[in-house]
């Protein structure tokens, strides 16, 4: 029989494992498995070479390019799963809404009033009610007209931003006039352009009760 050498690409073996004959695998440096049915190994002056025997016909290469042989039930061991880290999760905490009274103190000490005066503004106009609106179209805790809002950039439908406008509107109003708290609380209730008209208090039954009302709670503050 003539004996030739047999150069062998890796992509020109194929796993084999389908067939019925017992054989052996040869796992090759590569990585690569080839079923054949029996090896040998030689050695020459030129290096020791391995013999695949496939059937009538043979592969011959260096024997350093041959890893290992393995039986022909051999069943390799699954890869092992990646190790995945868990991702860390952030836990944000939801904050719990504030109440009337603690929105109403919040801007009365952002914008330096006294807090009975915020809370008694925000009793008088609103009731503490966040979500009432006038017949008039005034929104929320301290009833700010849309168009007010607009001009404070507040969003009159949003509990503290309303709260933190009508207080920031109402030091407004008291440094207009010169820290007159019945003026200023005049012009929150009626307008300005009603203080103006009558050059002070209007007389308007609303805004006379609006005020006194307001000044009885600031008598009760000063008792206490």
């Amino acid at each position: 029989m003539r004996f030739v050498a047999i150069v062998v690409s890796l992509a020109s073996f194929v796993s084999l494992a389908s067939e019925a004959f017992a054989g052996e695998y040869a796992v090759l440096a590569s990585g690569a498995r080839m079923h054949v049915d029996r090896h040998e190994t030689t050695h020459e002056s030129t290096g020791d070479k391995v013999r695949l025997y496939m059937g009538d016909s043979f592969a011959e290469m260096g024997a350093a390019q041959v890893q290992r042989f393995e039986a022909d039930d051999y069943t390799p061991p699954p890869p092992s799963a990646p190790v995945v880290e868990p991702v860390p999760v952030a836990v944000v905490e939801a904050k719990p809404a504030l109440t009337p009274f603690e929105l109403a103190d919040q801007a009365a000490d952002k914008y330096g009033l006294p807090r009975w005066l915020v809370r008694s503004v925000m009793r008088a106009e609103s009731g503490f009610q966040p979500q009432v609106v006038s017949p008039k179209g005034a929104i929320g805790l301290m009833q700010l007209m849309p168009g007010t809002a607009q001009t404070l950039g507040a969003d009159p439908k949003d509990p503290a931003q309303n709260a933190d406008a009508g207080a920031r509107y109402l030091r407004d109003l008291l440094k207009m006039y010169d820290g007159a708290l019945w003026h200023a609380l005049a012009a929150y209730n009626a307008g300005p352009g009603a203080v103006a008209k009558y050059k002070g208090l209007p007389p308007y039954a609303e805004t006379l009760r609006y005020i006194i009302r307001i000044d009885q709670d600031r008598k009760k503050a000063a008792a206490q």
